[in-house]
């Protein structure tokens, strides 16, 4: 497993080294913490409820951080890396191209656990969230919603002819779930219609079971929410894969 630890080793040096995922990962979600916790405090979500502004924000934006690495990163960079042959040099190899593909996989989920763990720190030191919920169901949902947006980003390099049309499929999908799931803002503001559209939307119901899981709500409350990520997971995943052995890797 040596050649396997030196080439994750160069691909986490790769992402540091790419401004747009380590700002997007680490740093811009703390940043979104931090300017809505100077405009609305930690107070609570209406007057008498329990659950605070904060308390609801850092799930959600923690849905964020998986979208940037699971809409963004991973797909652009696989897509990236067959773009300039990449892989067809590690086929050369006892490597193979697989192994690449798995060590982007892992940094990508290393990378998203971290920018989670920032979130709560600076939540807890800041605003002193309240995380009610215990950490098996917390850590089903991180999992649940990671596996259904990385399995997305796979469909669309899958889809993708080449970068410029993977880059579309991900931004177009990237930003509009950004803004209408209530990873940014809280979807409670939203109207009538904007709801029945963001209901149709994987990363809504991420944000969803990780805001009930962080408050305390038992995995049994979101059966719905677990079922519509554990589909598009296993969807995406399948349909994702039948694509890539149909692919030209030359």
């Amino acid at each position: 497993m040596r050649w396997f630890a030196v080439i994750c080793k160069m691909e986490m040096r790769l992402f540091a080294r790419d401004f747009f995922g380590f700002f997007f990962t680490l740093v811009f979600p703390v940043l979104m913490l931090l300017l809505f916790g100077g405009i609305f405090g930690n107070t609570p979500v209406y007057n008498g409820a329990d659950v605070k502004m904060m308390d609801i924000s850092v799930p959600a934006y923690s849905v964020m951080v998986i979208g940037v690495t699971g809409l963004m990163s991973l797909p652009l960079t696989l897509s990236g890396y067959k773009e300039k042959k990449i892989y067809k040099r590690f086929d050369a190899t006892p490597v193979g191209k697989k192994s690449i593909m798995l060590a982007q996989v892992l940094v990508n989920l290393v990378m998203t656990l971290i920018g989670i763990s920032n979130l709560l720190i600076v939540g807890k030191i800041l605003y002193h969230i309240q995380i009610k919920g215990n950490f098996p169901s917390i850590c089903v949902s991180i999992l649940f919603s990671i596996a259904a947006l990385f399995s997305m980003g796979f469909l669309f390099t899958a889809i993708g002819r080449d970068l410029k049309s993977t880059s579309l499929f991900c931004y177009l999908f990237y930003f509009i779930m950004l803004f209408l799931s209530g990873a940014t803002m809280p979807d409670m503001l939203f109207p009538d219609t904007i709801k029945k559209i963001s209901n149709l939307l994987p990363m809504t119901h991420a944000v969803d079971l990780m805001q009930g899981t962080f408050a305390g709500d038992s995995l049994s409350l979101h059966r719905m929410e677990l079922f519509i990520l554990g589909s598009v997971t296993v969807i995406c995943t399948t349909v994702g894969a039948v694509l890539y052995r149909k692919k030209d890797w030359t």
